[in-house]
């Protein structure tokens, strides 16, 4: 039943993999179709993502936010949406789950997909170019073979979704052309334990799919129908998935877009590198009529990416209320 759960489920990926046989791959689509629709997050095992490139890429969020301050502000975020966040300059006001006025306590790097300087649409909205640290040239290294790596995982989740809501397994692949593409550098300071202040607010991420590996602190909560929060701790070898707004709507109200937040109570420093693998911004959002039932109609007027999420960015980030 929807959002009526205790715990987040493990699922193995294995039956995604290349040369897997046909009913590897149902069972895995029948976890992951249970796991959306009840709770909107899973463990993923089996994902084939090296373990080596995570931990490097652990390491290099670490590295950076160990620069002194003048150096990460030289890289303050421009207007692109890449770059250095500092601490205490977003505040999820568009939150669906919770009134939010206090602004995040974390800091963050924000990457987004390369823009070729001779592409089309560089210069449009959210097309220009990352902000890397000179000083510690395994950041850029790092972070593209990464995001390379998170981004085929994307693209097998995508199909597999497809394939769970009853859709040709290639049926996203039109929407994801130039896929909309971020990876967050997260550090966590620890916090007071003081009501209405978070290192993330009470929120539902606003895309499609979102690819979490966490350090072993932990603080990262989940909230079930039962208003509950439920703790989704680190699990060795895996990520955490959650679906996002964005795929909730594709769907139909399907797949589940749970509220979920952090607070770092441990009394140590916390990091994380969360991926988000979105739609093109051109990409037109509506529900498939293949996918309605008999009698079913579509719960969401469609919406192109591009201006879904340039509205939210817009509200939630405290440098483009400014230049706006």
């Amino acid at each position: 039943m929807k959002g009526d759960f205790d715990n987040i489920p493990v699922v193995d990926l294995g039956g995604l993999a290349e040369g897997a046989s046909e009913a590897a791959r149902a069972e895995t689509v029948a976890a992951l179709k249970d796991a959306l629709e009840t709770s909107g997050f899973a463990y993923l095992a089996g994902h084939e993502v090296s373990e080596d490139l995570v931990e490097r890429m652990r390491q290099m969020n670490a590295a950076f936010h160990d620069l002194p301050l003048e150096e990460k502000m030289a890289l303050k975020i421009n207007g692109f949406h890449r770059g250095y966040m500092p601490m205490s300059s977003s505040t999820i006001v568009t939150s669906s789950v919770a009134k939010v006025t206090k602004p995040n306590r974390s800091e963050s790097l924000m990457i987004m997909h390369e823009v070729p300087e001779d592409a089309a649409y560089a210069g449009e909205p959210l097309q220009g170019p990352n902000q890397f640290p000179a000083q510690l040239p395994d950041v850029e290294k790092t972070a593209l073979e990464y995001m390379t790596e998170m981004t085929k995982l994307g693209e097998r989740i995508a199909g597999a979704l497809a394939e769970a809501l009853g859709l040709e397994r290639d049926w996203f692949a039109k929407h994801f052309i130039d896929p909309t593409l971020f990876l967050r550098l997260l550090h966590y300071p620890e916090q007071p334990d003081e009501e209405e202040l978070f290192g993330s607010a009470p929120h539902t991420d606003y895309g499609f799919v979102t690819l979490l590996k966490q350090d072993d602190v932990g603080g990262l909560e989940v909230r079930n129908k039962r208003g509950d929060w439920i703790p989704a701790p680190p699990i060795e070898g895996t990520f955490v998935m959650n679906v996002g707004d964005i795929l909730a709507k594709w769907s139909n109200g399907r797949f589940v877009s749970t509220p979920h937040r952090v607070r770092n109570l441990t009394g140590r420093e916390r990091y994380s590198q969360p991926f988000f693998y979105d739609p093109s911004m051109s990409a037109l959002v509506e529900c498939p009529a293949e996918m309605l039932e008999k009698g079913e109609t579509a719960q969401m007027e469609p919406v192109l990416y591009g201006d879904y999420l340039l509205e939210r960015l817009n509200k939630n980030y405290d440098y483009r209320k400014k230049a706006s």
